[in-house]
């Protein structure tokens, strides 16, 4: 594919070149239809995060840079690993299917089959692209609320060797080390990181001081492996491999409960591929496996396995076909020692008219053993009027089936539980930095908890995630960029009633200076709008507050960077989830060593 420099209002990102003391623009490519395209080039509401963004911020989990996107809010039930929830456009965790480097990381060993937010860390991510709306036509299941695919580090010419060392409060200590090759024929890259602190604790009642508790701690080590073989101009094998092992101290509603979890979760991929005059083909096979050790005994184990084909077949310059299918085995074990099978075939057509006019339109079908088919689609169109201005529209439906857990647990389980259905569709326009979206989606027969049953049902009616979106990123002045975005939402049930833990109003904001030499300065923050613990707006208020943050790095030479960093600079107290502690004010720093 022609990959083209993007412009600011297509979204790209603007990036710190600190040796030359300037701004430039970053080309990105995503993969919002299976296969590389530029940004620029898709129909897609997406938004991306570069590891410059990472390092630059010095974000510690994907969940903390996420929760600086427009469209998107965090939960959480306490500080480092802890129960954490991210809503897209409303839409909770279980709804948006989560991919590190193509694999699947919703975990299927759970109650909610959503993916663990509060386990992944970004000190080997390259890039998180952020596909909103309904998915289903390109992905299948779990895409009701859209794709998070998660893009780890590869090498890059030559031999690099990294190490950072990072401090903080609670008795946060940060290690990581890196090691990557790559020449003509073959490349790879090793990554190890770990995260050991003491925390604070994850239960506090509202507006007590966290000091009276006992802390809650985390440990958590990450390994990252990927590389490749290039047999030839036509022939290439690629490997991909994390593995998180972690353990984690937690609350439930007690003081001093002192419960605890292991947990290793371990994804990997070996993919094929053929690329000739004619097409682009790839097979791929992954594995998803989950752990999870309680203290008090039990155990929750849980795999996926998938096997899968695409093929792209361009027919001009512009334009192509994408056709492919998979074969996906979801086991729960231990607990409930059931599973379910799914086969799936989809196709995309891409094209472009007059260079200005860009049509996409996806469509899949699923064959499930334990449900009815599904049959799904997407359409998208893009006119660019000129480099920086365009307007985008995108529709498409998507479904979730129930999880293992929510169709046999012995308690709550509901074995006559049917996936429910999502219909969905956003306008963009987009003018000199500035994105104006907005959104709607409906639900239909949403899986849920049913209290007068004391299980999982399908709940009558229709529920509906409607709102807007402005985004803005551009150099306001030379050195100087500022990004800020604003949602609007509503979320509500079939009776109308609003639902828990969605802020109606959320403002993210930032500013970052680039303007002496070595040095980045930034200050970040939001502002959280009413929110509420229960639906229908009862339950303990846990919004309208602001968090501001802010970091320093600097260049002490060209192989070593320092920094600093105060998290929630003005100390400010708040609960996003009743009764479990958020974090005071914080300091953390840190360096890292590059040859």
């Amino acid at each position: 594919m022609v990959k083209h420099t993007l412009s600011l209002v297509a979204s790209a990102t603007l990036v710190a070149s600190l040796e030359a003391n300037t701004l430039t623009l970053n080309p990105i490519i995503v993969s919002a239809t299976k296969t590389e395209q530029s940004l620029q080039n898709t129909t897609a509401n997406i938004e991306i995060i570069t590891a410059k963004e990472i390092e630059d911020k010095h974000y510690t989990t994907v969940a903390e840079a996420l929760n600086s996107l427009s469209g998107v809010s965090v939960t959480s039930n306490g500080g480092f690993g802890k129960s954490t929830s991210v809503f897209l456009r409303g839409f909770d965790s279980k709804r948006a299917l989560v991919l590190i480097d193509g694999i699947r990381y919703n975990d299927v060993s759970n109650s909610q089959d959503g993916a663990s937010f509060e386990h992944l860390m970004l000190s080997d991510v390259e890039q998180i692209e952020v596909i909103k709306g309904a998915q289903s036509g390109v992905w299948g299941s779990e895409a009701s609320a859209g794709v998070i695919n998660i893009i780890t580090k590869k090498a890059q010419t030559g031999t690099a060797l990294t190490a950072s060392l990072g401090y903080g409060s609670f008795d946060t200590r940060k290690y990581g080390a890196s090691l990557a090759h790559k020449s003509d024929s073959y490349d790879f890259r090793l990554g190890v990181n770990r995260i050991n602190t003491d925390g604070f604790t994850s239960y506090a009642r509202r507006y007590a001081d966290i000091n009276d508790y006992e802390d809650d701690g985390y440990k958590n080590t990450t390994i990252n492996l990927n590389g490749g073989y290039r047999f030839d101009d036509y022939n290439s094998l690629r490997i991909s491999h994390t593995d998180i092992n972690l353990y984690t101290e937690y609350d439930s509603t007690t003081k001093d409960s002192e419960a605890s979890y292991d947990k290793k979760e371990r994804l990997s991929q070996i993919s094929f591929e053929n690329k000739n005059n004619i097409a682009l083909t790839k097979f791929y096979t992954n594995r998803s496996t989950f752990e999870r050790d309680y203290s008090t005994g039990s155990e929750f184990d849980g795999k996926v396995n998938e096997y899968g084909v695409s093929t792209e077949l361009p027919y001009s310059e512009d334009d192509f076909l994408l056709i492919g299918g998979d074969y996906k085995s979801f086991k729960h074990l231990n607990q409930l020692n059931k599973k379910y099978t799914a086969k799936g075939l989809f196709l995309t057509n891409h094209n472009r008219f007059w260079q200005n006019l860009i049509l996409t339109e996806s469509i899949r079908t699923d064959n499930y053993d334990a449900f009815n088919d599904k049959t799904t689609g997407k359409i998208g169109v893009r006119y660019n009027f000129g480099s920086d201005t365009y307007l985008s529209s995108n529709y498409g439906t998507a479904y979730n089936v129930p999880t293992l857990y929510q169709l046999y647990d012995a308690t709550y389980g509901n074995g006559t539980l049917k996936p429910e259905d999502t219909k969905s569709y956003d306008v963009t326009f987009g003018y000199h930095g500035v994105m104006l979206t907005y959104f709607s989606s409906r639900v239909k027969e949403m899986i849920d908890y049913d209290f007068t049953t004391s299980k999982y049902n399908n709940i009558d009616g229709t529920s509906t995630f409607k709102g807007f979106e402005i985004g803005y990123k551009n150099e306001v002045f030379e050195g100087a960029l500022v990004s800020f975005g604003y949602t609007r939402l509503s979320a509500k049930n079939k009776n109308g009633e609003d639902l828990r833990r969605r802020a109606k109003e959320n403002l993210k904001f930032g500013i970052d200076y680039y303007g002496i030499s070595k040095l980045h300065l930034g200050l970040n923050g939001e502002y959280v709008g009413s929110r509420y613990d229960s639906d229908n707006q009862l339950g303990a208020q846990t919004g309208r507050y602001t968090v501001t943050n802010a970091v320093a790095n600097y260049d002490l030479t060209k192989n070593i960077k320092i920094y600093g960093k105060i998290d929630n600079i003005t100390d400010k107290y708040y609960q996003s989830v009743t009764n479990y502690a958020s974090s005071p004010r914080a300091y953390y720093a840190g360096l890292e060593v590059t040859y």
